[in-house]
């Protein structure tokens, strides 16, 4: 008994001893090590990191997740890499590093092997150019050694509690929020190849792709198990249960990093699911509806998504969607009677996401309210010009019995709606083949009325048939007779006919008004809106090919359709149009444009001419719609007619930068123009008037006269565009006596462009053309532009030109200073970006002066100077500048070297331009053509790089120096140019 209680004793003894160690070294060990771990913390995060990281303190304790050591940050924010420096990546109450103990004790490099997040923001950005702002661990050849001992991360397990997710993928058009997110991981991360097992709740799932909404706000559980290659960087989803609020989905497949984009297999399936759970999916807004609603039925639904998707070369996944209904069942409880037998079989196929290679095959849809019945069987094949389709539609349902039954919300729909058709065969808008197609669809006594609106749509009767007993489309027939309704105590009524698809005989009428904002209220959708009142009065009749042909006699087309402040957007446009009035007149081929008043943004316009062909152009694609016009405007923003795309800074700054203007190919218009005032960039325009011709995508004008900086100016050109990559230009420019200190006060590119001319003074003219390539952002390809003119100087101070004072002074001749220049002519060339400079002489004072050379586009200088002296300039001083425009290199000699040429290729042919025609681009590389002096030479530094001119025995002794030879010649530079 004795030697048992000492035996205890002992045990309890060594027992306290032990606890009362270990309690005092889990207190000691984190005051010990506190401020060297949180040290090494940050030698960690500034060798390794990218973004930028802050918190506001820390501390380091056992306690704080058990029994692991923490060092924990208070307030932590880390920003994300470029392009998003600026925005914070991950914010958090507060972040938590494990530690791992033998590392800390015994090792030289401190392992962080656990992280924790508490209450965090994790915010996750990529561009539309595929950047993204998690890119922010450095690579280990950017690391720099440290012989000191430091931390590293090595993560085994990591969590995440009462966070917020945001995955916004503008280059996917994906975005995923997850709010109440906790996340649990562990795995050995240490391995190149690892499985991670997780787990993951989310209160509130939201998903959209293209901006629409496919999940909102569903609760989601998960249990995962991923394995990782991070030598591939390459996810496979081996098992993976989510519950979809209560919709169990299983979740397998595979994702693989590419260099320049992604390579997927996604497959989500839910097999025998309750109907009910299905509709927990649904949106929120639905689920009040759901509660007083009993459901019966079962469910399968598939999904995959497999592929690569790479931008660059327009590759893109296949995508599939299968869903079954069976047995289905549906009763509100303040339903009179259910929607039961409901079946449906839906197995959708679209190949690299091409809407054109969409495959639908609905084996089934079926469902009984009340003995009314709809049943329908499509399959179809392609989509657009080419469709296989093979469909049997039937219905004999009261739509007030359906809408009673289900008790939608914000719905009401009655009509009694008949159909029957039956469709099968090809059609081919190129083949001229046609389904064998015979078919009906009556609506009567219909009506539709949704919350938006307070009234409904009602009186609503449609008589449809569309028939084709052959393969052909001649044998093609469409009739509507009638469509009516009445809205806000307004009718309206119209019948149409249409036979022969090959050579379409049409007959259309249309009477009655439509006030089209509360019309689209009534089917209101966020973010859109429509507005303005239509009222018709039409009757159309005719052959296709009667309009095509010309015999006008045979068409008997007539009446009027006005116009009311409608609202209308196009893509070839940046803002919506506004119609305050407009009426169109029909009379054959005819329409008639009277007293069409519009606004764009700043700009109003005034309208009046014609068009041909109208018909012929809306039934057919290939035709194209003819028209005179006269345009007149008080005051024309050309800003706002030029495409713009929008993006964000690292400080959030919304920059917008123009893009291509789109020209219409299928328009031969001539639009006579005259505006008192335009506006482009920062010019104001005067008396703008020309003839604008647009025809086959091409845009011209001729017999152009504007007014700038008080001269009078003529113009004339072309512009077309490739697509939205770039456009052509041929741009000639003839201005007389304009006050070049007004324009430089009053034009700021002239600023930019002429720095020179800051304190000149006098009158000078221009006679240019030029032609060439702008890029995407509507800017000017450099060694694609060609020209060539004059620049003619007429009494001009050249007051502060810097390089005549600095040889003023060198010379001890201030008779040569600020020099007044008159009767001048300037002529140059451009072409593989080089501006060239012809020769010319000016007299200063008894001076004689001589200029020359070429200056690169981009910048470099190569201008030659001989200063003349008294009495007959017999014996001069040759001057040269090389270097760039930021950074000139004056120096006496004569000896220089020709500048680079760059060649600009890219295998399409130049726009050819007629001598009548005018383009549209910047005046910017014209208005270089004042530039090819004055102001390469705008620098104080220029002096130091000067030689200092010496007087001796009478005579002018140089300095000279070694000139430095780069090479001995420079060969011509071919480059090819992306766009």
């Amino acid at each position: 008994m004795a030697t048992g209680k000492k035996i205890l004793f002992k045990i309890l003894k060594i027992s306290g001893i032990s606890i009362a160690i270990t309690l005092l070294l889990l207190i000691v060990l984190p005051i010990i090590f506190a401020d060297t771990i949180t040290e090494k913390v940050k030698t960690l995060a500034n060798e390794s990191l990218e973004g930028e990281l802050n918190f506001d303190d820390s501390n380091l304790s056992f306690f704080k997740h058990f029994p692991s050591l923490t060092l924990t940050l208070n307030e932590f924010n880390l920003n994300g890499s470029a392009p998003f420096k600026e925005q914070s990546l991950v914010a958090a109450k507060e972040i938590g590093f494990g530690i791992d103990i033998p590392s800390l004790l015994f090792g030289s490099e401190t392992k962080i092997d656990e992280i924790y997040l508490n209450e965090a923001t994790i915010n996750i950005q990529v561009n539309t150019k595929g950047e993204a702002n998690y890119n922010i661990y450095k690579s280990s050849d950017t690391i720099k050694s440290n012989d000191e001992s430091s931390a590293s991360l090595q993560l085994k397990d990591i969590q995440i509690n009462r966070s917020h997710l945001i995955y916004d993928d503008a280059s996917a058009k994906i975005h995923i929020e997850g709010k109440g997110f906790n996340y649990k991981g562990k795995g050995n991360l240490l391995e190149s190849n690892f499985s991670l097992k997780t787990t993951a709740k989310i209160d509130s799932l939201s998903f959209a792709y293209d901006k629409n909404e496919y999940l909102k706000n569903k609760k989601v559980q998960a249990d995962l198990i991923t394995r990782i290659n991070t030598n591939s960087l390459a996810f496979v989803f081996e098992k993976n249960d989510l519950i979809i609020n209560k919709l169990p989905v299983e979740f397998s497949g595979f994702f693989n990093f590419l260099a320049n984009g992604y390579e997927m297999d996604f497959k989500l399936k839910t097999e025998n699911s309750n109907l009910e759970d299905l509709f927990t999916a649904l949106p929120s807004e639905y689920v009040t509806w759901m509660n007083q609603t009993q459901m019966k039925g079962k469910t399968d639904a598939y999904f995959t998504l497999k592929g690569k998707y790479i931008a660059s070369t327009n590759e893109n996944p296949n995508a599939n969607f299968n869903i079954k209904v069976r047995d289905g069942y549906v009763k509100h409880q303040k339903g009179p009677y259910p929607v039961k037998d409901i079946y449906l079989n839906l197995d959708t196929k679209l190949p690299s996401l091409d809407i054109n290679q969409l495959k639908i095959q609905l084996d089934s849809l079926y469902f009984n309210v009340n003995e009314n019945k709809l049943s329908a069987i499509l399959k179809s094949d392609g989509f657009g010009q080419r469709m296989q389709i093979d469909t049997k539609i039937k219905s004999n349902l009261d739509l007030n019995f359906l809408s009673n039954a289900l008790q939608i919300p914000n719905l009401k729909i009655a009509g009694k709606l008949d159909s029957d058709i039956v469709a099968k065969g090809n059609y081919d808008k190129i083949a001229h083949t046609f389904p064998i197609t015979k078919g009906k669809f009556a609506l009567t006594n219909g009506s539709i009325q949704t919350a938006y609106y307070p009234k409904p749509i009602e009186n609503i009767n449609i008589q449809a048939q569309l028939n084709c007993p052959t393969v052909a489309f001649k044998d093609a027939t469409f009739t509507l007779t009638p469509a009516t309704f009445t809205f806000e105590n307004e009718p309206f009524n119209m019948s149409a006919s249409f036979k022969n698809f090959d050579d379409i005989e049409y007959d259309i009428k249309a009477n009655g008004i439509l006030n089209l904002a509360p019309i689209y209220k009534v089917f209101s959708q966020k973010g859109l809106d429509l507005n303005g009142i239509i009222k018709a009065n039409v009757s159309l009749s005719g052959k296709q090919s009667d309009a095509t042909n010309g015999n006008i006699k045979n068409l008997k087309n007539s009446g009027t359709l006005e116009l009311e402040n409608i609202v209308t957007t196009s893509d070839y446009l940046a803002k919506p149009f506004l119609i305050e009035k407009g009426l169109f007149t029909f009379n054959q081929d005819k329409m008639n444009f009277s007293n069409f008043n519009g606004k764009y943004g700043q700009s109003d316009i005034t309208m009046n001419g014609y068009v041909l062909n109208v018909i012929n152009f809306i039934l057919s694609e290939k035709e194209t719609i003819k028209g005179t016009f006269d345009l007149a405007s008080q005051y024309l923003n050309i800003n706002e007619f030029i495409p713009a795309t929008t993006q964000k800074t690292e400080d959030d700054t919304v920059i917008t930068t123009p893009s291509v203007i789109e020209v219409p190919t299928n328009l031969d218009v001539v639009i006579q123009t005259r505006a008192q005032k335009t506006q482009y960039d920062d010019i104001v325009i005067t008396n703008l008037n020309g003839l604008i011709a647009l025809q086959k995508g091409t845009i011209t004008l001729s017999n152009g006269t504007l007014g700038i900086v008080g001269a009078t100016a003529k113009m004339k050109g072309t512009y077309r565009n490739e697509g939205k990559e770039k456009a052509y230009f041929d741009y000639t420019i003839k201005a007389n006596d304009f006050d070049i200190k007004r324009a430089y006060n009053e034009i700021k590119l002239f600023r930019e462009i002429a720095t020179a001319a800051e304190n000149a003074e006098g009158i000078i003219s221009l006679d240019y053309t030029i032609k060439g390539i702008l890029n995407k952002n509507m800017e000017p390809v450099f060694p694609s532009l060609e020209g060539n003119g004059i620049l003619s100087v007429k009494k001009v101070k050249m007051k502060g030109f810097k390089i005549m004072n600095v040889v003023s002074q060198k010379t001890n001749n201030p008779d040569i200073k600020d020099p007044d220049v008159s009767e001048v002519d300037i002529k140059s060339t451009i072409k593989n970006n080089l501006l060239t400079v012809e020769r010319f002489k000016f007299k200063v004072s008894g001076f004689r002066l001589r200029f020359g050379g070429q200056t690169s586009l981009d910048g470099k200088l190569n201008l030659k100077m001989r200063l003349g002296l008294p009495p007959l300039g017999l014996i001069g001083i040759p001057i040269k500048v090389t270097g760039t425009q930021d950074n000139p290199k004056i120096q006496l000699g004569k000896k220089s070297e020709d500048l680079e040429e760059t060649i600009y290729e890219d295998g399409v042919t130049p726009l050819t331009t007629p001598t009548d025609s005018i383009g549209i681009t910047k005046p910017d590389v014209i208005i270089d053509s004042t530039a090819i002096i004055v102001p390469v030479i705008q620098n104080d530094s220029i002096k130091q790089n000067i030689l200092p001119l010496e007087k001796e025995n009478d005579s002018i002794k140089q300095n000279t120096l070694p000139l430095k030879k780069e090479s001995d010649s420079v060969p011509k530079k071919k480059i090819n140019l992306p766009y």
